[in-house]
């Protein structure tokens, strides 16, 4: 009777640890946001630390002593991504990887992306101060110019070339030079690409950069799939001539017809059924002088969806109505598809599962959705099971000075992330 008292007492003691929910520190999580805010904010309040920039190498040197601190092995790779390996040697199964990006745009927030990253770096010095157990090794990852087009994490997926390389950034360095700068080496860049089971899961927190949880007052978002992108240049070929000799019926004025197009694409996209996105965001004409007729005009033209084949035959119906407006104004339209961050991504929903569960049992209120906006780990699952958690942006903004996030919520999310990384340690995803 004796022995089995005390094997039920143990065995009650076992689940109890199991079952065990694990919470971070928010003092930690704010001391590392105000830290990691000095390197770049400007006047305005705003980031100005762009990717490859002085303020981008020096938040990753505050960055590596903070990892290291903790005993973890921080090291830059060949594609610039900062790199830190925590237990390294503790088996021979594969790493949990997580993390996100610190760079930003050009007088942007300071929340897109360093809360990924903040909040990786917390999970870390908890699972070091309480002696957290787990049976694989854990990366984590700080991506390399993240707002130039996931350039880092592309670079992971091999989907990267020597045209990437050559592509300007808004420090006002090529990829290349910049990845040289922060510590990479593009002579061997594409040694990086990483394959199918080299890790054994990626998780990365971020902002939502929408209002679906903030205004309905929802903790966690759990990501369900992340859309394609896609980019193209668009040019408009009319005539250009005297804007007072020219009568208006034989003008050939390519901004009447770039007018029209813009028109067109949203109403095109807003034909079909769901959440696809189309957006004209840029336009010049030439010459560009108030009296004479444009005889140039060049736009850009962005779609978005879950769905690549709806892209695909959304484009297609622009394409075709785009033929009437050639006709009407007697102008010629070019599409040149661009660089974008490709293809839409379906987060793993074993993953996503976890993710639910473990917010339901924190207490933590959550919603599945759909991001509107590309991440890194659109490309990490390419290559790995993936999952996205989004924390609520006050009011929707982002990329914008007045960007925020409530200490709380970031507090939240990293909870949901140590505890589902807790979770899926146990989890066979081969």
């Amino acid at each position: 009777m004796i022995m089995k008292k005390y094997l039920l007492i143990y065995l009650l003691t076992i689940n109890f640890l199991t079952a065990q929910n694990y919470e971070v520190d928010k003092d930690r999580i704010i001391d590392l946001f105000e830290n990691l805010k000095k390197f770049g904010v400007n006047e305005n309040q705003g980031n100005d630390r762009v990717a490859f920039s002085d303020f981008d190498i020096n938040a990753r040197v505050y960055i590596s002593e903070k990892l290291e601190k903790i005993g973890a092995i921080v090291y830059t790779d060949f594609a610039g991504n900062l790199i830190a390996k925590y237990n390294p040697y503790s088996s021979n199964l594969k790493p949990i990887s997580f993390g996100s990006h610190i760079d930003a745009v050009p007088n942007g927030g300071h929340y897109d992306g360093p809360v990924g990253v903040i909040s990786a770096i917390e999970v870390l010095q908890k699972i070091d101060s309480d002696k957290i157990i787990l049976d694989h090794p854990l990366e984590l990852i700080v991506f390399s110019n993240e707002e130039g087009g996931v350039f880092g994490s592309r670079a992971l997926a091999g989907k990267i070339d020597e045209n990437t390389l050559k592509v300007v950034t808004a420090s006002g360095f090529t990829n290349g030079e910049g990845v040289n700068r922060i510590g990479g080496n593009t002579e061997r860049i594409f040694e990086v690409k990483r394959d199918n089971g080299d890790i054994h899961a990626f998780l990365e927190i971020h902002i939502e950069q929408g209002n679906n949880l903030y205004g309905s007052n929802t903790d966690i978002g759990i990501v369900e799939g992340i859309v394609g992108l896609k980019w193209w240049d668009v040019t408009v070929n009319g005539l250009s001539n005297h804007a007072g000799t020219t009568p208006m019926n034989q003008r050939q004025d390519a901004m009447i017809a770039a007018a029209k197009f813009v028109l067109m694409v949203n109403e095109t996209v807003n034909s079909y059924d769901g959440t696809q996105v189309g957006t004209v965001g840029r336009i010049s004409a030439e010459p560009g002088v108030p009296n004479v007729i444009p005889g140039t005009v060049k736009l850009s033209l962005e779609l978005r969806d879950l769905s690549s084949k709806k892209i695909s035959m959304i484009y297609e119906k622009i394409l075709e109505n785009t033929k009437n407006i050639e006709e009407d104004t007697k102008t010629t339209f070019s599409f040149s598809p661009i660089d974008a961050t490709g293809d839409p991504a379906l987060m793993d929903t074993r993953i996503t599962k976890i993710i639910g569960e473990v917010s339901d049992d924190l207490g933590y209120s959550s919603l599945f959705m759909p991001s509107g906006a590309g991440h890194d780990a659109q490309n990490m699952a390419i290559f790995a099971p993936t999952a996205m958690i989004f924390t609520p942006s006050k009011d929707g903004i982002s990329h914008n000075p007045k960007e925020y996030t409530d200490f709380d919520m970031i507090k939240r999310a990293t909870d949901v992330l140590l505890n589902t990384i807790i979770k899926i340690d146990k989890l066979d995803l081969d």
